[in-house]
């Protein structure tokens, strides 16, 4: 898609986030909002997928391993056709096919259930290590919030990544500074978070701004290093798009009042 069709959608899919989360009463904006050029890049840009195939054996595959930011997923998802926005109605409801947390038996598009932070990351090296072992060509793409990166299992996955030089595998970190408790450096600081990645044998790209749609794209686009797993470090803006959510922890995981979801829409429009 040109670059001017994603910039549309990423403004659409705010929109369609904020009136999911206002229609649930519940759920998480801030983390959804800040990965929104992120999920938009990758599957309007960057991944070989087809939603009217969802499951077609040569796709590429994406683990939300922030599961809680599954509004956004599930607005890029709809935005492109794998199914229709009539299902925002019944986010978190029981049975629904939007559950609070992505369901890989209920929606389109998911590759993995994934809500207990760290573990999606994980799967998502399973994934790549099982394409690698079948030949395949595929590439696997997972993405993780950085109050995430404080969870041990994220580096033992990171670890065996590299060890297994799994090169398919492109790790995207939402590093918006924030987490539901406050800011991650007062809570459990990382500290070198870059030079950690590094470390773990990473092949390192850092976007200074991961709200920039063109930038993110470049770093998806750049040439892969030969037997390293990629990492993509995007700084964003918990709560992007709408300023009273802005780099404000308690947007963290509370919806919405019908007012203020109505003043956010307004500020989107503009």
């Amino acid at each position: 898609m040109e670059i001017t069709a994603l910039q549309a959608q990423c403004t659409q899919v705010r929109r369609d986030i904020i009136r999911m989360l206002a229609g649930a009463g519940s759920g998480h904006p801030g983390g959804s909002l800040s990965a929104v050029e992120i999920l938009v890049a990758l599957y309007g840009h960057t991944m070989h997928v087809d939603p009217a195939q969802p499951k077609m054996a040569d796709r590429d595959r994406f683990v939300l391993s922030k599961g809680h930011a599954a509004p956004a997923l599930y607005a890029v998802l709809a935005n492109n056709g794998f199914f229709s926005k009539d299902e925002y109605a019944h986010l978190r409801q029981l049975g629904a096919m939007l559950q609070g947390h992505p369901d890989i038996k209920k929606c389109p598009g998911v590759e993995a259930s994934t809500g207990s932070l760290g573990q999606g990351v994980s799967v998502a090296v399973g994934m790549a290590l099982g394409l690698r072992a079948q030949g395949a060509n595929q590439r696997v793409y997972t993405l993780l919030g950085d109050g995430e990166c404080q969870e041990g299992m994220v580096w033992e996955a990171l670890m065996a990544a590299a060890h297994y030089h799994l090169d398919n595998l492109t790790v995207i970190f939402d590093w918006n500074g924030l987490q539901i408790d406050g800011r991650n450096d007062d809570v459990m600081s990382l500290g070198d978070f870059a030079g950690k990645l590094r470390a773990f044998g990473l092949d390192l790209i850092e976007v200074a701004d991961g709200n920039d749609l063109q930038a993110v794209i470049d770093a998806l686009d750049a040439p892969v290093c030969p037997g390293k797993p990629r990492g993509i470090l995007c700084h964003t803006v918990k709560g992007k798009g709408v300023s009273f959510m802005e780099n404000q922890a308690g947007w963290h995981g509370k919806a919405p009042n019908a007012a203020q979801a109505e003043a956010a829409l307004e500020e989107l429009e503009g």
